[in-house]
């Protein structure tokens, strides 16, 4: 599994619809509107490298609104909610 996380610059009158066009993209977990630099942050899993390359290259640049992208792949994850969940199986009240 390939994770990357793509920061992604709007245009101002764009950045809902084009939150609401990315996460109906097979691959696109999850788009957060965020502040600072950048407009989305959109959270990617696929299967393969190349998977990711078309989906980057080949859908996201074709949302309407999206200026500009920078894309972060993933290395490993460090998560507590993760480790959370796994320990809590069987713990539901």
């Amino acid at each position: 599994m390939v994770t990357a996380i793509v920061l992604i610059n709007a245009q101002r009158d764009k950045v809902r619809d084009a939150a609401e066009a990315l996460s109906a993209i097979k691959g696109v977990a999850e788009v957060y509107s965020v502040g600072g630099r950048f407009d989305l942050a959109a959270i990617i899993r696929v299967k393969t490298n190349e998977d990711l390359a078309e989906l980057v290259t080949g859908q996201l640049l074709k949302v309407e609104g999206i200026l500009s992208t920078e894309t972060l792949i993933a290395f490993q994850v460090y998560s507590r909610h993760d480790l959370e969940t796994m320990f809590s199986v069987g713990m539901e009240d």
